[in-house]
């Protein structure tokens, strides 16, 4: 999911930016000629030819949207996904999630990078203030495209733990930098009282200003802000770390990376682990990643110093939506772990959220120590197993009266 709109030029307003500019329409080479040298400045990386700035109608960026919306996620694909967020009770099961994803994206939109045609587009008729700061902001997005392949980035599939690492960097540069540019170069740490999670909380209050956005599920709203403000703090990191070396050279291939300093920065890196499921393939299968995970266990036990401790030494996971006794749909999770206690202290934080989300009463535990939980007419099963040598942790949640084993966990994969 990707805004790049309205919410940019918003994390420059909640951060007590007051250096607004004037861009009427005969302005945008101007603003364009006046940002880029402060743009490769800022990232150290030069633009190879200068992007082209034109001005659409809010209908024809409607239908730009509908149709890169429907060429990144085919409505297919979208409603396999759907699924399998309601199997996790990330969103509720009333919601038409494409319904509902279009009329977010569509949400104040100001501008907008496309890299198909590498232009930069303007919205007519947007606010002069918030112009200028998208304009900065999808500049960036145009410098980057110039040195990785941002289509390719964007439609990658399969993965989605991995896409969102690499959408982290990118948004993550693009905010960082527009903001400290806008900031005049102050040290950015020091004009976010209460840092990037107050910011997230301001943003999240500002309804008036994003009342789709401000009303949506918590689970939306956090993979929409991941990016940002995740992204940004990654950034900063980095150039602590690496100086003016590219992020864009070495992308971190994982959530992990992007939440943990020592993830993506420490010697050697930590690399997710591959995790293959046996039997035939569902239409939906993917990995939640470390982020995923924060998101699944916040979502059902609303206590964010837990969700992160429980997650934090993930390694690797991957789920697929399953078809279990008479045509119910299931869903099987195989998550990796680094030691034994991080692990543990998965297992016992995801029966604390099951048995919130069901209401379950105390599960049955078998002297291997698998967890059967039983309640709101749903069946289950938390199995902690060392394959390979590795801690795995098998999570499966099927309708009531279906039999629980949909895979053979012999025959589940673990690599590098």
């Amino acid at each position: 999911m990707r805004t790049g709109l309205a919410l940019a030029a918003l994390l420059l307003a909640v951060a007590g930016c007051d250096r607004r500019r004037n861009v009427g329409q005969g302005a945008y080479a101007d603003r364009v000629a006046e940002a880029i040298p402060q743009i490769e400045k800022a990232t150290g990386l030069k633009f190879k030819t200068q992007p082209r700035v034109e001005m659409r109608s809010r209908a024809q960026v409607r239908e730009f949207l509908l149709r890169k919306f429907d060429e990144a996620t085919p409505a297919a694909q979208l409603k396999n996904e759907e699924v399998a967020f309601k199997l996790f009770g990330l969103i509720p099961d009333t919601l038409d999630l494409r319904k509902f994803l279009l009329e977010l994206l569509t949400e104040q939109i100001v501008g907008y990078y496309d890299p198909s045609t590498k232009v930069l587009y303007v919205v007519a008729g947007a606010p002069d203030d918030l112009t200028g700061i998208t304009i900065t902001h999808e500049l960036v997005h145009a410098l980057q495209d110039q040195y990785v392949n941002l289509d390719s980035i964007q439609n990658a599939k399969g993965n989605s733990d991995r896409q969102a690492a690499a959408q982290a960097v990118m948004e993550g540069q693009a905010t960082y930098e527009q903001m400290q540019i806008m900031l005049g170069g102050d040290n950015l740490a020091s004009r976010l009282p209460g840092g990037w999670d107050q910011l997230r909380q301001t943003i999240r209050e500002s309804q008036s200003a994003m009342p789709i956005f401000g009303n949506a599920p918590m689970a939306i709203q956090e993979s929409l802000l991941f990016p940002y403000l995740s992204g940004a703090e990654f950034i900063r990191q980095f150039e602590m770390h690496r100086g003016k070396a590219s992020p864009l050279d070495t992308l971190p291939v994982s959530t992990e990376q992007i939440l943990s300093e020592s993830a993506y920065f420490g010697t050697p890196r930590d690399m997710p682990t591959d995790v293959v499921i046996p039997g035939p393939k569902d239409s939906t299968e993917d990995s939640m990643g470390e982020f995923g995970t924060r998101l699944f266990l916040f979502q059902h036990l609303k206590d964010h110093t837990a969700s992160v401790g429980a997650s934090a030494g993930w390694d690797g996971d991957r789920y697929r939506v399953v078809t279990a006794g008479t045509g119910g749909r299931g869903i099987v999770w195989v998550s990796v772990w680094d030691t034994p206690t991080d692990a543990a202290e998965f297992v016992d934080a995801m029966g604390q959220a099951i048995g919130k989300r069901y209401r379950t009463s105390a599960p049955t535990v078998s002297s291997a120590g698998v967890r059967t939980y039983s309640g709101s007419k749903r069946t289950v099963v938390i199995t902690p197993r060392e394959i390979g040598g590795r801690n795995v942790v098998i999570y499966t949640d099927v309708p009531a009266g279906a039999s629980p084993s949909v895979i053979d966990p012999a025959r589940i994969t673990i690599g590098r």
